[in-house]
């Protein structure tokens, strides 16, 4: 196909602050036209492609009613996706979504699966069944997004987390593990905002060592920067970590970051390089968090990591392409 192509996104349009659907936006070619989701614009059908991030979203509400309807709106979109041969592409954000559904829930996504044209994987581990079609595009950097901003003087000794706040981000293990014994010029910093549940034990578990601060809440672009490049090391000890955009914002802004061994993770560390990326087995303990920030510390402060191929043009460009494939051999797979 050539010509304009019009993409449905289900992502919610930019609102100045720094998300995935930015890459999407300010990344896509000229001839991609973006468009955000309603169930409204999906049923009615003028776009070219529906691209997929995180379904599971779609379909979750708080009341049963809600979910149902949400679970009806996205078998109808299936339904006239195929009726009006309209592609879809999805991104595999996470090899399973991070707070399960229910059986409903499943079987939709299953549905959503096998009328899915094009999967494609942020990282070349991301392990799909052989039946499905995949491409690697990898997630952009923040290089360009954060250049307006200011930046902190590094602080030595300064450990920071950041980021939403939920149980498999492990962020009371982190402050366990810094707390269980005296780091003399050592700072533990964790900012983003908490789920209700974890709010009042992360209050409390900081309220007690002096070493320790917060600040539990959603913080704009310029304030992120602020407390990354404060930091000379980012912690991110998640429970599960397969594509995380926190590990690319630190490393975009030239901040070390330790995290669990895993395939992807093994995969960016070799791309960017050590002490950039270090990884740890199993738990997080005190000697794994002592000698990630021993090795940060010796960093050069004009030093950046490797993030060749992660320009926001390449990856509009590679979406394009991925567009017009799905388009020139039909939406139904």
């Amino acid at each position: 196909m050539t010509g304009r192509i019009r993409v449905l996104h289900s992502l919610a349009p930019p609102d100045g602050t720094t998300k995935y659907v930015d890459q999407m936006t300010d990344g896509a070619p000229d001839d991609v036209e973006v468009t955000y989701f309603s169930w409204k614009r999906a049923l009615r059908g003028d776009y070219d492609v529906l691209h997929l991030h995180w379904p599971e979203l779609l379909l979750r509400a708080r009341s049963r009613p809600k979910r149902f309807a949400k679970r009806q709106a996205m078998r109808a979109t299936l339904f006239l996706a195929r009726r009006r041969g309209t592609p879809i592409v999805r991104t595999v954000h996470n090899l399973q979504p991070h707070e399960s559904g229910g059986r409903a829930e499943r079987r939709i996504l299953a549905a959503v699966d096998r009328q899915t044209a094009l999967f494609i994987r942020l990282n070349p581990t991301t392990d799909l069944p052989t039946r499905y079609s995949a491409v690697t595009i990898l997630h952009g950097h923040y290089r360009d997004r954060f250049a307006d901003h200011r930046r902190s003087l590094r602080e030595s000794g300064r450990i920071l987390y950041f980021g939403i706040i939920r149980p498999y981000k492990n962020v009371e293990k982190l402050i366990e593990v810094y707390t269980a014994e005296a780091r003399p010029g050592t700072h533990l910093r964790i900012v983003g905002s908490p789920s209700p549940e974890l709010r009042g034990r992360i209050e409390r578990a900081a309220a007690s060592h002096p070493d320790v601060t917060t600040r539990l809440a959603f913080v704009e672009d310029s304030e992120l920067v602020s407390e990354i490049t404060a930091a000379t090391l980012v912690v991110l000890p998640y429970a599960e970590m397969h594509n995380s955009g926190a590990a690319l914002v630190a490393l975009s802004l030239d901040r070390p970051i330790l995290v669990p061994r895993t395939p992807s993770n093994e995969a960016l560390a070799t791309e960017v390089g050590a002490p950039w990326v270090q990884l740890y087995d199993g738990d997080l303990d005190g000697e794994v968090l002592d000698g990630a920030l021993a090795a940060a510390e010796v960093l050069g402060a004009d030093e950046r990591p490797r993030l060749e191929g992660r320009d926001w043009d390449e990856v509009g460009r590679r979406h394009r392409d991925v567009y017009r494939s799905v388009l020139s051999r039909g939406g139904d797979e």
